[in-house]
């Protein structure tokens, strides 16, 4: 189930980006997020809202269809279980469209804005841990600054901008708002996360195996290596990777990024590490994973040499040159060939002729 329907008060923009953040190789999550914009490009809807599971878009709602729609095939079980599920969804994000066009109209006159592009987005959700524990979150905000956050612990709003004090005033007088806020992140979301990892359990808890390959390369100016671990194809999104130094997890010199999804749906992950090559044997890739029976640890490479790159080009040229001339003398005795064949024909052929004429 979505979220229920907001009471006319100010609705805050959701939390502008999709965070995913690591809570054990078994935690999985569900968001939602959702964004209207006052004046949006030709063609765009004013209002959308998209669901995600595990950071994969499983629904989608938006103000031009004005209905909540699959966007994974095992979420069409949900329709067979209760046939008056989409519906049901669909009058619930038609509720937050319709208060989202009241909220943007009482946020321009609160800041004293013209008419223009203004954004007003939510992010609300649950997560499950490894560890068995909840977290929830409920955040808003307007043309992308935070504008006020829900504290459910302690049961009060937080306002991050001194023009979201008037809603938190309102919001935090009404405390059975705020118990039903901390209801539906703490019981209800719970609830139906499981229900959709039930639903696309193949999917969602299947493991796939990481491949971990290190490449390196000599930095000519320092004469010290990079040595980068890609690790590559897994799933759950979760993964421990780490460079280590004699057994130790080395933070000295290192980079990471950022864990990115592969067009398969799985995803991919790469750490690098500057290092003088004469500690080269004391460096590993250490990598655990849930699709790893064991951990895997991988030595760093020996970078090629640049100067046997060199001569093996060097040579190659050398071939091809004397290929080159080979083939010009060839053409050239055969060019001298064929003159000397032409004279000695036409002299025979008309020798009569010229002798007389010689005479």
């Amino acid at each position: 189930m979505a979220l229920r329907p907001a009471p006319p008060l100010l609705l805050g923009l959701v939390a502008v980006a999709l965070l995913e953040s690591g809570f054990g190789s078994s935690s999985h999550s569900l968001k939602y997020f959702y964004t209207a914009m006052s004046d949006p490009s030709q063609g765009l809807p004013h209002f959308v809202s998209p669901g995600y599971v595990d950071g994969q878009v499983f629904v989608y709602y938006d103000s031009s269809s004005r209905r909540e729609r699959p966007r994974v095939s095992w979420m069409e079980q949900a329709g067979k279980e209760d046939p008056q599920y989409w519906d049901r969804e669909t009058q619930i994000f038609r509720g937050w469209e319709e208060v989202s066009r009241v909220d943007l109209a009482t946020l321009r006159r609160r800041y004293n804005q013209s008419e223009g592009l203004h954004t007003w987005q939510l992010m609300v959700g649950c997560e499950l841990r490894a560890d068995g524990s909840k977290a929830g979150f409920w955040q808003y905000g307007y043309d992308g600054r935070t504008f006020i956050t829900f504290d459910k612990e302690i049961l009060t709003w937080v306002a991050t901008d001194p023009q979201a004090q008037v809603t938190q005033r309102k919001w935090d007088a009404d405390r059975g708002f705020n118990q039903g806020d901390k209801a539906y992140l703490e019981e209800i979301c719970p609830e139906w996360l499981g229900k959709y990892l039930s639903y696309g359990r193949e999917t969602l808890l299947r493991t796939e195996t990481p491949v971990v390959t290190v490449s390196s390369r000599t930095e000519a100016e320092e004469g010290m290596e990079t040595h980068v671990c890609r690790v590559d194809g897994f799933y759950p999104k979760e993964i421990d990777a780490s460079w280590r130094r004699d057994g130790e997890v080395w933070l000295q010199d290192t980079l990471r990024g950022s864990v990115a999804p592969n067009a398969d749906g799985t995803f991919h992950y790469w750490l690098s590490v500057r290092i003088d090559p004469k500690e080269r044997g004391r460096y590993r890739c250490h990598v655990e994973h849930d699709g790893l029976q064991e951990p895997v640890d991988v030595a760093v490479k020996v970078p090629e040499s640049n100067l046997g790159l060199i001569i093996g080009c060097v040579v190659a040229v050398l071939v091809l040159v004397s290929a080159i001339a080979g083939f010009v003398v060839f053409l050239k005795k055969r060019q001298d060939g064929y003159k000397a064949a032409s004279t000695s024909d036409k002299g025979s052929g008309s020798s009569g002729r010229g002798s007389t004429e010689a005479i």
